[in-house]
């Protein structure tokens, strides 16, 4: 792949990552679609994409994927649903794109990796603007909304390290894809009084599984080996800017405490990065 349709697949990946949240932010407050419908919907039409892409490739179906990331799949799927009932897009992004990261750093350390003082520090102003971004106030995010988001990210943390020992990764999407189904359609039945579906939740949901989510691992998978782990790493702070931006579309604007908060994550996050690549 050349550098500049390498660079123009990232970007795209980037773009369809961030699409998700906005995606289902649109769904959830410009339509009359739940979150349980839409976190459903999400993991049937991603299921459906992933398995079409893998039987194009003519590789079998069965024996890929594992019910411990299907289950961290769901947790993050529907967690992050119901945190966009309330939360806005950027802040949503943000708080996602931490915990993520906080998760897989925290692993790394219990799992004995050691870090030096420039990634302690980077960690540290990582951790203040979280604390910034959820302080009481006016522009506050509500903070068990905040506070699902942040199991999101969690649960994408784990899936994201359990799934670095797939030989197939595309394939064990897929597979771990169809087996969060079950979870999934277990919750909307225990919620089935008070699911409700209308076209352009349905269009929205479909559009987050299919295209920003089974579309976007897609490519990314297709990335990945051509780019340099801290590099892969660092193109991944641009998710929530781009969700930021995209929230925009939809009158949220960009407070202070949002500004600073994103400065703080995401300046720290890229300390503990450069300072891991030049370890």
């Amino acid at each position: 792949m050349s550098p500049w349709r390498l660079w123009l697949a990232v970007t795209l990946t980037m773009v369809a990552f961030a699409a998700n949240s906005l995606l289902c932010r649109i769904a959830l407050t410009q339509s009359s679609i739940d979150a349980a419908s839409f976190t459903l919907l999400r993991l049937i039409s991603g299921a459906l994409m992933l398995s079409l892409l893998v039987l194009m490739r003519r590789r079998p179906l069965a024996g890929h994927g594992s019910w411990q990331s299907a289950l961290a799949l769901f947790g993050y799927a529907a967690a992050f649903s119901f945190a966009y009932l309330t939360l806005a897009t950027g802040s949503g992004a943000l708080l996602l794109f931490g915990a993520v990261q906080a998760t897989m750093i925290g692993v790394g350390l219990y799992r004995g990796e050691r870090l030096g003082m420039g990634q302690w520090l980077g960690l540290m102003l990582a951790l203040g603007g979280v604390v910034v971004l959820l302080l009481p106030g006016i522009t506050a995010p509500p903070l068990a909304s905040a506070l699902l988001m942040l199991l999101a990210g969690a649960c994408w943390g784990c899936y994201s390290l359990w799934g670095r020992a797939a030989t197939d990764p595309l394939a064990a999407s897929a597979g771990n894809f169809l087996k969060a189904l079950l979870p999934a359609l277990l919750l909307a039945l225990w919620l089935m009084p008070s699911l409700r579906v209308d076209a352009l939740g349905v269009v929205c949901a479909i559009a987050s599984g299919a295209l920003a989510s089974g579309l976007g691992y897609a490519l990314w998978y297709r990335v990945l080996p051509a780019l340099k782990a801290t590099v892969a790493a660092t193109v991944q702070l641009s998710v929530p800017l781009l969700a930021a931006l995209g929230g925009l579309l939809l009158g949220e604007g960009l407070s202070w405490r949002l500004v600073l908060a994103a400065c703080a994550i995401l300046g720290g996050i890229g300390l503990v990065i450069r300072a891991r690549a030049s370890a």
